[in-house]
């Protein structure tokens, strides 16, 4: 799958959810998928977490 259709699939999961919940809930489901989209990448090995945590804290990598 195309990373295009991906996101129209997430966009629409998300407009469904807005029609049907209210703005709030399309903010945490949003939310939601991005945490568990990074906690998927970590596993992986594709995501390097101190590197994210040192960026949210103000440090800096090269």
């Amino acid at each position: 799958m195309s990373p295009s259709v991906i996101g129209l699939l997430i966009g629409a999961a998300l407009g469904v959810v807005a029609v049907a919940f209210g703005f709030w809930a399309m903010v945490l489901v949003a939310l939601l998928a991005a945490i568990g989209y990074g906690i998927g990448r970590a596993i992986e090995g594709k995501l390097d977490v101190r590197g994210v945590a040192d960026a949210l804290r103000g440090r800096r990598s090269s």
